[in-house]
């Protein structure tokens, strides 16, 4: 790319999303961790985020946050909003960097970016898997991305299975995408090894939203099947909510059911508790699936188990893979096998000594990737070169 396309330091970069603090989950934690490195390589970034409480804003933040009239969802109400808003602040947003780390965005500036007026000096994009697949499916939503990716001055994807599927779905995006890989919460440390302990009940872990596709009551139908001796060592601890149906109704009638494994339901719970049950789990599982349009990228979720120490059973999904490894870090199982997935969980339960070795791997493995060196990616001087 020719000079033009530099972001020196002291640039102005708007990030724009529909997801940031306090709402929950992989996106509103990536969107904050690259504005935050991005701030700290000296950038001069603003976010732009949906509306929220003045209380949600965290004084160490140090970038700019302006809160914008929309609840942050994707029907027609919140895109015509943030239209309004870009349109209105169009002549900042021409000399500047825009930044869509997420879909809510993206669709907004699928349609405004047919206006020469609009157009921001330099337009980047972030796809984290779901929304790929949901865009392709749709002829005249695939045209107007496949623009969109064409206009970007940059692509990026959290992981290589969820780069693949971008350039499946929109080759367009080959000669400008690169991997901006999550990286471990930067509030979260790394846990020094508890003492082994062979007198408490073994706490199996599973943290996210409750929703089919994370595969909360497959954890619990794998553990229903071990044995009674053994599901009597064990005690399953939900943390989440759903956002919508009726996921936690199915996932409590089901654990009901089953009253001689004991399933206890915490809730959304605030990140500074969160920690203490991690602290206090042996085992983390997420056991993610591929549902309909809908695909897990790859999962900041495990990095965090895995800087507590946690041994991670998962399925074989998306870009787990490139979070967990298997053998080393945790133990993956091919979706729908379930009399596999519970063997995992049996080794796990019965095997301290492994738990302690695939738990010491993890610390090493979640500080791995560098929030810093995602942000580069994203907006370095370098672009010149590439």
């Amino acid at each position: 790319m020719s000079a033009s396309h530099f972001v020196p330091a002291g640039h102005p970069v708007f990030l724009i999303t529909h997801e940031f603090y306090p709402k929950r989950g992989g996106i509103a934690t990536f969107a904050e961790e690259i504005a935050r490195a991005t701030a700290g390589l000296g950038y001069d970034l603003e976010v732009w985020a949906q509306s929220a409480p003045a209380s949600a804003e965290k004084a160490d933040w140090p970038f700019r946050v302006r809160r914008l009239p929309l609840k942050g969802t994707h029907d027609l109400w919140c895109q015509f909003q943030l239209a309004r808003e870009l349109i209105r602040n169009r002549r900042h947003l021409r000399r500047a960097t825009v930044y869509l780390p997420e879909p809510g965005p993206m669709m907004t500036m699928m349609l405004l970016q047919f206006f020469h007026a609009f157009c921001p000096q330099r337009l980047v994009l972030t796809f984290h898997g779901s929304e790929i697949l949901k865009l392709a499916h749709n002829p005249l939503r695939r045209w107007l991305a496949g623009q969109l990716i064409r206009r970007a001055t940059r692509v990026s994807t959290l992981s290589n299975y969820t780069q693949e599927l971008l350039l499946t779905h929109f080759p367009e995006a080959a000669d400008r995408i690169y991997l901006t890989p999550g990286a471990l919460r930067s509030d979260f440390a790394v846990v020094a090894a508890k003492p082994p302990t062979d007198t408490k009940k073994i706490i199996v872990l599973t943290v996210g939203r409750l929703h089919p596709r994370k595969g909360q009551l497959r954890t619990l139908a794998a553990l229903h099947v071990l044995p009674a001796a053994v599901r009597a060592r064990v005690e399953y601890w939900v943390v989440g909510v759903e956002s919508k149906g009726s996921y936690e109704s199915q996932l409590r009638a089901a654990a009901a059911a089953q009253p001689d494994l004991a399933v206890r339901f915490f809730g959304n719970m605030p990140d500074a508790e969160l920690a203490s049950v991690y602290a206090r789990a042996d085992i983390f599982a997420m056991t993610s699936v591929n549902l309909d349009q809908s695909v897990e990228g790859f999962g900041l979720v495990y990095l965090e188990a895995a800087a507590h120490g946690l041994p991670v059973v998962a399925h074989d999904v998306g870009g787990v893979s490139e979070a967990v490894v298997d053998g080393v870090t945790g133990l993956l199982v091919p979706p729908d096998r379930p009399v596999q997935l519970a063997a995992a969980f049996e080794k796990l339960i019965h095997d301290p000594a492994l738990r302690r070795k695939l738990g010491a791997a993890g610390r090493e493995w979640a500080t791995r990737n560098c929030w810093k060196e995602s942000a580069e990616a994203l907006f370095n001087p370098a672009w010149s070169e590439s």
